[in-house]
């Protein structure tokens, strides 16, 4: 498969006075012409567009995203760090919105092949089934976060063509084989959210997180971010002042420094493969901040990537201490692992005998409040959810 038969090339986006030497203009390699060689060089990061937004529900225009975001994002600096970029063009809508969707998924499957992480700039949330699609070649199990005000669970929609902005989760919940592990959302709004839905996530021990969990510390995020192989962030989860590039737009949700540090949490996951940044509209951006404001996000994300602790708790223990707490009842002994790089806390929850036969605990990223609780006699939720998912 070529993967340059999938992407179009773009015309070279150039301030009046070119680039300084430190803008990433000067610094990522850009598919203007002649296809890159992924073969001779080395990527970490690839950046596509997909130009198709039949399915963005009342925010029609978000197929021109991609080029608004270039326009901003290639004249911010380099970091301390030397990138290794490269920008892909875009996916061209295909015939059909599946065929958009394909396309996406082949593109997808290919770059986490190579261990390159792509990061999408779409086009409507519906992309994220296609973005999703990618693991199912890949034959991995998915943990999905989804940062969106909404859950995106309507099931008045019908077949394919019904897989729109507001639909397209319970596609992937009803997707067949199911590589979905677990599904995580920070940021609902409640008055956004049907109750009826709510329980049916909760009954699938998914994990749901409110605005307001976050409203004391957004650091209560980075746990919940460290978990997912893809993230889909809907640009619409941002308050309006701060992101009014979305016809969908409303006065609650994230601040934009916070925004900027979910993606950097996100680019330090040493497990994400897969980022889509869904919804942007510059129909709506008449000042070019939401604009901008994406381009600092990806700029985070990418200073998260640069700055991965490369840590996983595994071998050498002696990167990592070992914690025990033991319930009030005695039904279960709980073990924690905190990394003595970085401060970071993962429990271990034991698989069903037979169910893996080359480990004996999944891990799971955890805050240390959760040991605090176990440590206490307490079974923390996360724990316990983790469990049921597992049997």
């Amino acid at each position: 498969m070529l993967l340059s038969d999938f992407l179009s090339p773009i015309d070279y986006v150039s301030p009046r006075n070119g680039f300084y030497n430190s803008h990433l203009g000067s610094k990522l390699e850009i598919y203007t012409s002649e296809f890159p060689d992924l073969d001779i060089n080395t990527y970490d990061i690839a950046i596509i567009g997909v130009l198709d937004d039949r399915n963005a529900i009342d925010n029609s225009g978000t197929a021109l995203s991609a080029e608004y975001f270039r326009d901003k994002f290639y004249s911010l600096n380099e970091g301390n760090y030397s990138t290794r970029i490269v920008d892909l063009g875009n996916i061209k809508a295909g015939h059909e919105v599946f065929d958009t969707y394909i396309a996406l998924k082949l593109v997808v499957a290919e770059l986490v092949k190579r261990n390159i992480v792509p990061i999408i700039i779409g086009g409507g949330q519906d992309l994220t089934y296609g973005q999703f699609m990618a693991y199912e070649e890949l034959e991995q199990k998915v943990d999905l976060l989804v940062v969106d005000s909404h859950f995106d669970l309507d099931d008045d929609a019908e077949g394919i063509s019904g897989t729109t902005s507001q639909s397209y989760l319970n596609r992937i919940l009803l997707h067949e084989p199911n590589y979905l592990f677990n599904y995580s959302n920070i940021g609902y709004q409640t008055y956004f959210v049907n109750q009826e839905s709510l329980k049916v996530l909760n009954k699938l021990y998914f994990d749901v997180h409110r605005l307001g969990d976050f409203s004391s510390t957004i650091s209560l995020a980075e746990p919940i971010i460290r978990n997912a192989n893809m993230i889909s962030f809907d640009l619409s989860a941002i308050r309006s002042s701060d992101a009014g590039g979305n016809a969908n737009a409303t006065p609650n949700g994230f601040y934009g420094e916070e925004a900027c540090q979910i993606c950097r949490y996100a680019g330090m996951n040493d497990k994400l493969s897969s980022i889509g940044f869904y919804e942007f509209n510059p129909a709506y951006d008449s000042n070019g901040q939401t604009a901008f404001l994406l381009a600092q996000m990806v700029w985070y994300f990418i200073d998260g990537f640069y700055n991965r602790k490369k840590e996983h708790p595994m071998l050498p223990k002696s990167h990592y201490i070992t914690y025990r707490a033991n319930l009030k009842d005695g039904s279960h002994e709980l073990v924690f692992i905190k990394s003595k790089k970085s401060d970071r806390w993962w429990m271990q929850v034991p698989y069903p005998t037979g169910l893996s036969k080359n480990e004996r605990h999944h891990l799971v990223p955890c805050r240390y409040e959760d040991y605090q609780l176990a440590n206490s006699g307490e079974m923390p939720d996360l724990w316990w959810r983790t469990y049921q998912k597992l049997n």
